[in-house]
C-alpha cells in the first residue's frame, strides 16, 4: 500500500498548472492524503470530484478559500467497510477542515488512516494555545483507536520541526513558532506512548531532507528548509514499512509530498 501525504497550498492551482495531473502519473499512490485543499467540493472539477480511479473524500472549511483537508482511495483496493469522518473529538478549530480520516478492514484488520493540517498558532495567544490543544486531542485520539485493537496511519502536515535535524536553521529558530518546546514536547510525548515518526524509524540521523521551503525567499533554491510533514504509527509497525521518503522533487506547492509504502 503506498500512501503519500501532499500539503498542495490550493489543489485547485496544483491541477490548474498540471502538477497534480503529473504527479497522479508518476507516483500512483493508493491512499492520497491532503493539506491545504483551499476549497469546496461545489468548486472542484470533475477530475478533483468524480475520478475513475479514486473515491475522494473532502473536509473544506467553513471559511472560503482556506485550510481544508482530503483523502482520495483507489477504487481497486480490496477495503471494506470504508468509512469517512471528519473530527477528532474535542478537538478545537472544527470548522477549519483540518481532519480527513477514513476507517477500513483490509484482510480482517481494522484500519484508520488520517489526513491532518495540523494549526499554525501564529495568529494570536488564543490560537497558540488551540494548536497546542489540538495537539493533544489528537494524540488521546490516535491512543484510544490504538487500544480499541486499530491499526492508525496519522499522516499530514503537522506545523512542528521536532529536533535541530529538522530543519536548517535551529539555532536562529529556537523557541519560534514551528520550533518552540511546547511542539517539540508533543512530538516527545507522542513517541513516549509508543508511536514513531516512521521516516526517523529508517533514516534516524538523515539531515537536509525537509518538506516546507518559504517561497518568499527562494529558499526551496538553497535548501533552507523545515521537516514539518510527517507520518506517524505504532513502533510494532515499522518492521512492514517497505520505503518512506520525501518526494522533494515534486513542485508544485511550498511543501513537497511525503511517501509511505507499507504492507498492510
Amino acid at each position: 500500500m503506498k500512501i503519500i501525504s501532499w500539503n498542495v497550498n490550493g489543489i485547485r492551482a496544483v491541477e490548474r498548472k498540471g502538477d497534480l495531473q503529473g504527479f497522479l502519473e508518476t507516483r500512483d499512490p493508493d491512499l492520497f492524503l491532503l493539506q491545504e485543499i483551499k476549497g469546496n467540493r461545489e468548486q472542484f472539477s470533475a477530475f478533483l470530484t468524480e475520478h475513475p480511479d479514486y473515491d475522494q473524500y473532502y473536509h473544506s472549511a467553513e471559511k472560503k478559500g482556506y485550510s481544508g483537508t482530503g483523502v482520495w482511495v483507489r477504487k481497486s483496493l480490496d477495503l471494506k467497510d470504508v468509512t469517512f469522518h471528519t473530527n477528532v473529538p474535542h478537538a478545537p478549530n472544527a470548522d477549519e477542515g483540518r481532519i480527513a480520516h477514513v476507517s477500513f478492514t483490509h484482510e480482517d484488520k481494522e484500519w484508520d488512516v488520517f489526513s491532518i493540517y495540523f494549526p499554525n498558532g501564529g495568529k494570536s495567544e488564543e490560537a497558540w494555545r488551540d494548536k497546542i490543544v489540538f495537539y493533544d486531542r489528537v494524540l488521546a485520539y490516535m491512543n484510544d483507536l490504538h487500544q480499541q485493537g486499530r491499526h492508525v496511519v496519522v499522516g499530514g502536515d503537522m506545523n512542528v520541526a521536532h529536533t535541530a535535524i529538522d530543519l536548517a536553521r535551529s539555532k536562529e529558530n529556537d523557541g519560534k513558532i514551528g520550533f518552540h518546546p511546547e511542539e517539540r514536547a508533543w512530538v516527545d510525548r507522542v513517541i513516549a506512548s509508543g508511536w514513531v515518526d516512521a521516516y526517523r524509524a529508517l533514516y534516524p540521523e538523515q539531515e537536509d531532507v525537509y518538506s516546507w521551503w518559504d517561497m518568499v525567499t527562494r529558499a526551496r533554491e538553497r535548501n533552507v528548509g523545515w521537516r514539518i510533514d510527517y507520518f506517524f504509527l505504532r513502533s510494532e509497525l515499522v518492521p512492514q514499512i517497505k520505503k518512506i521518503g520525501y518526494l522533494s522533487d515534486q513542485y508544485g506547492s511550498d511543501h513537497c509530498p511525503i511517501s509511505l509504502e507499507i504492507t498492510m
